[in-house]
């Protein structure tokens, strides 16, 4: 998608209108990145928590997946995503639907036990600015999971070793090699979290075979298999596209307080909605709830 620029905002990628759940994910021949995925996910994520942030759900790949959560915001910037996702997660009341921007949270600070931010931090041109946001909204302690585009991969090795890359995959710096398409260095992301406020608890390396064409030879259960059993290794060195960090929130900030939300324009914690509007009392801006979805992107 075509990033959009909000005066010196970042720019943002948006998937408004996007087939990329049927496109990426259902023709896209990547049951194995699913899958793997999966098996991350189930070793990182604790089995129960109270209020758990998905951010950039899309169509809810992965929400299913966050099911020992009492309640879970499915969060992303893209309204038309987000009704996918309620067609395939139906009206589960556990879900609250919110389309919003990861550099200015509509949520209270202190809100959330839980976070999950997976194949959503490599889109954002100003990464530690939106970790920033995240630590905000969350309690001392609460658990973020989060999965990156590694830098430093195997692939892009080997393509630079043999000159059919111009970029470093050993610099600290980030790489776009699309428009707002990012890779991450380790080293460099680890640096971030630690100055957003989190530490990181484990590592692990996922991915390890995604090649066209092991994917069309070996049986997807081996090569699932043979991925979960190396995944570990990612305490020990990281060299695959794909790395997945569980972390908790320091110890400081704002606990669980009052209110859900808050104005992403001035901060102002939001009333009790009237009908299907959210009026905020400091900058008196407007913002709505329109099929199911608050919708903090435009106000009125």
């Amino acid at each position: 998608m075509p990033p959009e620029v909000q005066n010196d905002h970042p720019p943002i990628c948006d998937y408004e209108g996007s087939d990329y759940q049927q496109r990426f994910w259902e023709q896209g021949e990547r049951q194995y990145e699913d899958q793997v995925e999966a098996v991350a996910i189930r070793r990182l994520l604790p089995s129960n928590g109270k209020l758990l942030l998905e951010v950039g759900a899309g169509a809810g790949r992965n929400t299913p997946r966050y099911h020992g959560y009492q309640r879970i915001v499915v969060m992303d910037y893209s309204t038309t995503q987000l009704e996918q996702a309620q067609q395939r997660l139906g009206t589960d009341p556990r879900y609250i639907y919110v389309a919003a921007d990861v550099y200015k949270l509509p949520f209270v600070d202190g809100l959330f036990d839980g976070v999950t931010m997976i194949r959503v931090i490599h889109h954002l041109a100003e990464a530690p600015r939106a970790l920033a946001q995240l630590r905000q909204v969350m309690q001392p302690r609460g658990v973020f999971l989060l999965e990156f585009a590694n830098k430093r991969n195997l692939k892009a090795i080997l393509r630079y070793w043999a000159g059919r890359q111009t970029w470093n995959p050993f610099t600290p710096e980030q790489v776009e090699y699309i428009p707002l398409n990012f890779d991450f260095h380790p080293h460099t992301m680890r640096g971030w979290l630690k100055e957003a406020g989190f530490r990181i608890e484990r590592q692990l390396s996922v991915s390890h075979f995604r090649m066209g064409w092991l994917k069309r030879n070996i049986p997807l259960g081996l090569l699932v298999g043979a991925d979960a059993a190396l995944q570990p290794t990612g305490a020990l060195w990281q060299y695959t596209p794909s790395l997945f960090y569980r972390m908790r929130a320091n110890d400081q900030g704002a606990s669980a307080g009052q209110g859900f939300f808050k104005c992403p324009e001035c901060g102002t914690p939001l009333p009790e909605q009237v009908g299907d509007v959210l009026a905020c009392p400091g900058c008196q801006r407007r913002w709505g709830r329109v099929n199911g979805i608050y919708n903090f992107k435009s106000s009125s």
